[in-house]
């Protein structure tokens, strides 16, 4: 599709997976349309080289914060390197921070714990969150409603959840994130009814490299990486019925607005 600019809202570049040949994945999300991306830190060290990656290149962002999955080695001491970390000028965003009950890498007390404190940080730095939750039952609303983030400076990154909880993000102004899951003949079914209830004004798409491949790429590779979130807008476009230029341009807007990102056009 020619004249589509993309934003890759959330990938993982400071994966090892990518340590071989991130130069070449970089420039295939270029030769792609890809003109940003967002590097989402997991951990303190995650963070830090997300930051890297992003000083090496204009389009590319960085977000700090420590998953739900990490939480039981998160600490005051780390969230403060984290606090120091996002003064950098690449960091635009806290996360990717939440609530996950389904894999219970760190018990419900903790996550909670440290969930609750980096929404503190976040609101205090004014910073957008990137949020992580799965199958807490509501209990993610329940602590977001509480500390008053507001919705317009959060998305919920891969969202797959029910149609009761997408209501409930719609309802609090949430971006939502659409990831390679909607390209996906069975597993993607459910999101494909759902997403059309989202308004334009609040998707992003995302890759979440180097998981979630989307068809046709996984046909074809395991490791995603940031060109192929082309296939997703593709997918979200047909799906939603609407022009696939149109659509690229509402999103990039969107992801821009989100992480308060000014990208100036290009001299005439």
């Amino acid at each position: 599709m020619v004249g589509m600019r993309l934003f890759d809202s959330h990938c993982h570049l400071d994966d090892r997976a990518f340590d071989p040949d991130i130069d070449a994945v970089i420039a295939r999300a270029r030769d792609a349309g890809v003109a940003s991306l967002m590097v989402v830190g997991i951990d303190d060290k995650s963070s830090q080289k997300a930051v890297r990656i992003a000083q090496s290149d204009n389009g590319i962002f960085a977000s700090v914060g420590v998953h739900p999955h990490d939480s039981k080695e998160c600490s005051d001491a780390i969230l403060n390197q984290l606090r120091d970390l996002s003064e950098h000028p690449k960091v635009k965003a806290w996360g990717e921070i939440g609530l996950d009950y389904n894999r219970m890498f760190s018990p419900k007390a903790i996550q909670e714990k440290w969930f609750e404190r980096q929404l503190e940080i976040a609101l205090d730095l004014d910073l957008p969150v990137i949020l992580h939750e799965r199958d807490t039952r509501g209990r993610l609303m329940e602590i977001l409603s509480s500390c008053g983030l507001p919705g317009k400076d959060a998305v919920v990154h891969c969202f797959s959840g029910t149609a009761k909880e997408l209501t409930a993000y719609i309802d609090a102004d949430f971006y939502i994130g659409v990831t390679g899951i909607l390209t996906l003949i069975d597993r993607g079914s459910d999101l494909r009814s759902m997403i059309p209830m989202v308004s334009k004004e609040r998707l992003l798409v995302e890759t979440d490299a180097p998981y979630l491949t989307p068809y046709p790429e996984k046909k074809h590779t395991r490791r995603n990486e940031p060109a192929f979130v082309k296939s997703v807008l593709l997918t979200l476009a047909q799906v939603r019925k609407e022009d696939p230029k149109d659509l690229a341009d509402a999103v990039w807007e969107n992801t821009c607005r989100l992480y308060r990102i000014v990208r100036r056009e290009p001299s005439p």
